[in-house]
């Protein structure tokens, strides 16, 4: 495990604006010193108290110290970071929708998606609608595919949805944006190492929750809207896929049961047809606790992939 100082992007991003169904929707987008090569990446951000796109800046700061030329885009989604942050219950298909649009608008080329953790839906619901901009995809410790295998009851979530939206969840938002609990939380389910849990860690999540208006985006993240039957849709990914897992990844799977990361990676390959693994020191959240094996273990399988 690597310990970071605070880190600075060595390919400054250029943080612009679009449009969506309305809503004024932020990205970064990063080029290397040389001239671009090879497939963009689009990177999906996980979702939860103080989570937008910079948690992606150690990962690109490293990108382009390996001597990368890949552009990097680096997108809010609706209801995180600087993005706009309506009221409303958010699923996989919005969130998806809006990346389609920017796919089509802003980067108008085939792109290798990276995405992080139980956002994995969004990227599945993405290939869903653009298969031909998706020339790769790379899971970083994505969830336990017992919770992406059955649908979750549609008044489960409505009903977890109101409750979270209303005074009682306000509430509970105003104690989980605590710099106590946030490390508390990072330590217990996120980081492999408690020292990994660092003061840029904190800052950034604490800055991401300042907003109130966050906490819908959380919300729906919390009730569930995610946990629903995709096999059929991870079974047609055709497009190259490399599965990240942490060494130390932990879940409980839908039944209850605590599963290995071996035994959620040997899952996830013999569901996805075009497929392949590895295992990396660290918890859930790869790219950010273990940047520099991450980036390698990317630079490798980006390298092997052929523009669609």
């Amino acid at each position: 495990m690597q310990s970071h100082s605070s880190s600075t992007i060595t390919a400054s991003p250029t943080t612009s604006f679009y449009v969506w169904q309305n809503y004024r929707c932020a990205y970064d987008r990063l080029s290397p010193s040389g001239t671009p090569e090879g497939m963009p990446l689009l990177l999906i951000h996980p979702i939860g108290v103080g989570l937008y796109r910079k948690f992606w800046h150690r990962f690109c700061d490293e990108w382009y110290r390996h001597g990368q030329n890949n552009l990097i885009y680096n997108p809010d989604l609706l209801g995180c970071g600087e993005s706009d942050m309506p009221i409303v219950a958010y699923e996989p298909s919005d969130w998806a929708a809006q990346l389609q649009y920017f796919l089509q608008t802003v980067v108008k080329t085939p792109v290798v998606v990276i995405v992080q953790g139980a956002l994995f839906p969004v990227a599945i619901e993405l290939v869903h609608l653009q298969p031909d901009y998706i020339g790769g995809l790379i899971l970083a410790g994505p969830p336990a595919r017992t919770l992406i295998d059955k649908p979750t009851p549609t008044w489960q979530t409505r009903l977890s949805w109101n409750i979270f939206n209303s005074p009682v969840g306000d509430g509970f938002y105003r104690y989980a944006r605590r710099s106590q609990f946030l490390r508390s939380f990072s330590t217990r389910q996120l980081f492999a190492s408690a020292t990994a849990v660092d003061g840029e860690w904190l800052e950034m999540l604490q800055q991401g929750a300042h907003d109130p208006a966050s906490r819908h985006a959380v919300f729906s993240f919390l009730a569930g809207f995610w946990r629903q039957d995709y096999s059929a849709k991870i079974a047609a990914i055709t497009q190259p896929t490399l599965v990240v897992m942490g060494d130390q990844a932990s879940s409980i799977s839908r039944k209850g049961k605590a599963e290995t990361p071996d035994e959620r990676l040997q899952d996830y390959l013999t569901q996805l047809s075009n497929g392949e693994g590895v295992k990396l020191p660290g918890r859930n959240v790869l790219p950010y606790e273990s940047t520099a094996a991450f980036v390698t273990t990317t630079i490798s399988f980006v390298k092997s992939l052929k523009t669609p």
